[in-house]
């Protein structure tokens, strides 16, 4: 099933009230809930109790964690669907951090060639990047995302309601993304995320900030569904974001994906401003930013070769042997497709250990 249809999306901290109205409209036959051992335990609670069709829905409790995120796994959602009930009219709410929409996305999108999903992202990496866009799939032969579907959600629902159950580290993770949003869509979006040492993450302001920065990925993806062309502007800060993340993993240190990211976006702007005349002063206001609040990364000269061939792989690249980056020439003035040299890289990489005091 390959749908490209525009998302609805709900912002509101009345999560259980915006599912039972997606309920009453959708009149599906039959629902089912696929959370995972966290979410089920620390989410699923704060639902139940003012959602009648939640309380009452088949669930489907799937382990926690990326290693989950598997072939295996989604079998056993299949089996779950197809031996309680499931018809092509019944639906899914899919309740939790990237893997579950990724994956319960996917189960949905594949089932009996397609049935309706809601995606109620639990985290706030989940909120502004997995949940909306469209994009399901699971790992496979060690690969990430490796097999997937376009398929959008009838709705995502946007919350902070369950940010109070998550560490710090998974809040600044999902904060990185929307670091990366702002950078795109330039204007004062970028100031007002940073201007604040204390972030509630909480708050409804706090929710203004999301619904504003979800939008900026809403919009993108609508004018470029698969990805052809503006949509790569995603991409911003995730070439060298996800090299350190695999070195680190490789290195037994593993770091959570927006801290990657975070990372990553310091190493886009030192290439945006040697390639295209990125304002200085900028770069330099984001690295401190990025070190005071994500630390940083203990690379060294020696792993740059290693770091460079990690990006080399990157599913981003054109395939002729070049590295794909998504610069900016300012503050939403993106240039998508641009290359860089290993020479190039590894000054940046240079410039980046200068500016994080590695």
């Amino acid at each position: 099933m390959l749908s490209q249809q525009s998302q609805q999306l709900i912002f509101t901290n009345d999560v259980a009230h915006a599912i039972n109205k997606w309920v009453e409209s959708a009149k599906p036959s039959k629902l089912f809930v696929i959370a995972d051992s966290n979410t089920a335990k620390l989410c699923l609670p704060m639902i139940e109790r003012g959602s009648k069709a939640i309380a009452e829905a088949h669930k489907i409790i799937v382990p926690a964690g990326e290693t989950h995120k598997n072939l295996d796994t989604l079998a056993g959602i299949w089996r779950e669907l197809c031996g309680n009930g499931a018809s092509r009219s019944a639906a899914v709410v899919n309740l939790g951090g990237g893997v579950v929409t990724d994956m319960g996305g996917f189960a949905a999108a594949t089932f009996k060639r397609g049935i309706r999903f809601v995606n109620v992202p639990t985290t706030l990496l989940g909120a502004v990047d997995a949940a909306v866009g469209g994009k399901t799939g699971i790992d496979f032969n060690g690969f990430k995302n490796e097999i997937g579907a376009f398929c959008s959600a009838d709705a995502v629902i946007i919350s902070t309601l369950f940010f109070s159950t998550l560490p710090q580290s998974e809040r600044l993770s999902g904060f990185a993304e929307m670091l990366k949003h702002s950078l795109i869509a330039g204007g004062d979006a970028y100031s007002r995320l940073t201007r604040s040492k204390d972030v509630d993450f909480t708050s409804t302001e706090f929710l203004e900030l999301l619904k504003e920065s979800v939008l900026v990925k809403k919009n993108i993806v609508e004018q470029d569904p698969t990805e052809m062309g503006l949509r790569k502007a995603l991409n911003l800060g995730h070439t060298a974001g996800h090299a350190f993340e695999s070195w680190a993993l490789e290195q037994g240190k593993p770091v959570p994906h927006g801290y990657a990211v975070a990372w990553g976006l310091i190493v886009d702007l030192v290439l945006s401003h040697l390639q295209l005349g990125f304002p200085s002063e900028t770069l330099r206001q984001a690295a401190a930013f990025i070190e005071e609040n994500y630390g940083r990364i203990a690379i060294e000269c020696g792993d740059y070769d290693a770091l460079i061939e990690i990006m080399r792989h990157d599913k981003k690249n054109a395939g002729d042997g070049s590295i794909s980056f998504t610069l900016l020439r300012a503050p939403g003035a993106v240039d998508v497709n641009r290359t860089a040299s290993p020479a190039e890289i590894a000054a940046a990489l240079d410039i980046f250990r200068d500016l994080l005091h590695i």
